[in-house]
């Protein structure tokens, strides 16, 4: 049963009281139990917002479903214009604030009646009726963040989720010089050596990649954790697509290894992520019951695709069409007549390859299936969490991505899935990343990559 406490005794100096936007929720509907002993405050205008996204098989619809539903247990039989308890040790109070008559009133300021405005006076309410506490808006809008400085309101990003410097973030292979010409021989030879032969620092983490170097000679190489010692990469051909650098070779490494149950590849566009990652399933094929190719839809313009015309199948091909793209070009490597041309329309057909938007796969099983997920950068932590603990039996998950180009207004480099996934989960067994630097895709893509 939740418990209700009295406006008066709610909270001390000291605490903090928080206030928090709906781009808050849609990022992370847990998001009220992630503020320690400090108070959270709901605006009415949230609860009427997340309304308008109950309805859906989106992630956003998923989320205000499950804030509402979690909200109606703590509640019980209370009001919540008063404070209740979250259930939690530690956990601070919570109520709804149905109050927007500040003194200083956002709508008129910014001569417009919307839901950001609204929200903006809340805080503002919030202020004015707790003068000895400190009270934050928390919003992913940066927009949303600057009106509310302006009114000298304290406004923050929602930082759970959020990794300190993207700049660090690992990148999954090291360049050694001066390895001795045995070791690098033997690693030819014998496929492997002891990490002790090469690297003095201690064990790296499991499946990191290495460009071992003495002068003209060099081997690639990456960890193998489980019997302490170097193993060399060699690049390998897969469905006609051939590594044309060292990232590259490391990335199929990775995709290749039975052993590696979770890949993540990063790199600029045209570095060759998805077609790697598409190729290399194509390879294993028969290891696998399906292939689910799948990314994000995210509106264009910030609309939803309902405003695109034709049937929902029309509305959808701009968003899935790079992935169809990398599957022609895997094509087009062979003969029309050739078998393993006709083998890829077959799968198609047969559904054995399925290319598709990321939320047709929700609540579908990931037992013995490759899957890959594109544009994974434009998921939030929440959502890149919610996959992963879906694989079943024999899956793979590779998840592909440029973490500085964010097509979603409420993520950015630091609070991404794939950035967060990355920084929490090196030096697993089961995990390997690598960042392709590389553009393969044309010298007119990487010059634009690089100067534009």
């Amino acid at each position: 049963m939740a418990k209700r406490v009295s406006k008066t005794t709610a909270g001390t100096t000291g605490k903090k009281i928080f206030v928090l936007d709906t781009s808050v929720i849609i990022y992370d509907h847990t998001a009220i139990k992630n503020f320690k002993e400090h108070d959270v405050v709901i605006p009415i205008t949230v609860l009427e917002e997340l309304d308008n996204f109950k309805k859906g098989n989106d992630t956003k619809n998923f989320a205000a479903r499950e804030f509402s539903r979690y909200l109606d247990k703590l509640s019980g039989s209370h009001s919540l214009q008063n404070w209740t308890q979250i259930n939690g040790r530690g956990h601070g109070m919570f109520k709804i604030e149905m109050n927007y008559n500040s003194k200083v009133d956002a709508e008129k300021i910014f001569g417009e009646r919307k839901a950001d405005h609204k929200i903006l006076n809340c805080a503002l309410i919030t202020a004015e009726q707790n003068p000895d506490r400190r009270v934050v808006l928390v919003t992913k809008d940066i927009n949303l963040r600057l009106k509310a400085k302006s009114l000298n309101l304290v406004a923050e990003d929602y930082e759970t989720g959020k990794i300190k410097h993207v700049d660090e973030l690992y990148t999954g292979r090291t360049i050694i010089d001066k390895v001795s010409v045995d070791a690098i021989d033997a690693i030819y030879e014998q496929g492997g050596v002891a990490i002790e032969a090469t690297h003095k620092k201690g064990k790296p983490v499991a499946n990191h990649f290495f460009i071992l170097k003495n002068g003209q000679k060099s081997v690639l190489a990456t960890f193998d954790s489980e019997n302490s010692q170097l193993r060399r990469v060699q690049k390998t051909a897969c469905f006609g697509v051939m590594p044309k650098n060292a990232e590259q070779s490391f990335a199929m490494d990775a995709i290749l290894n039975p052993n590696i149950k979770l890949v993540t590849i990063q790199g600029v566009a045209g570095t060759g992520k998805t077609l790697l990652s598409l190729a290399g399933a194509l390879e294993q094929r028969r290891d696998f019951h399906q292939i689910y190719l799948a990314r994000p839809v995210v509106p264009l313009s910030n609309k939803d695709i309902g405003y695109l015309p034709g049937d929902i199948k029309s509305k959808l091909n701009p968003y899935m069409e790079p992935l169809w793209d990398n599957l022609k070009y895997i094509k087009n490597q062979f003969n029309e007549k050739e078998k393993e041309y006709k083998q890829i329309d077959e799968m198609v057909e047969k559904e054995k390859l399925i290319v598709c938007p990321l939320a047709y796969i929700r609540g579908r099983s990931l037992s013995n299936v490759f899957f890959i997920v594109d544009e994974a950068q434009n998921l939030t932590p929440h959502e890149v969490k919610t996959i992963i603990t879906r694989a079943g039996e024999n899956t793979k998950i590779v998840f592909t991505g440029d973490v500085h180009q964010i097509d979603t207004p409420y993520l950015d480099a630091q609070s991404n899935g794939l950035s967060y996934l990355i920084d929490k989960i090196a030096d697993k067994p089961l995990y390997a990343h690598i960042t392709l630097e590389k553009g393969e895709r044309s010298a007119l893509a990487n010059l634009a990559n690089e100067l534009l």
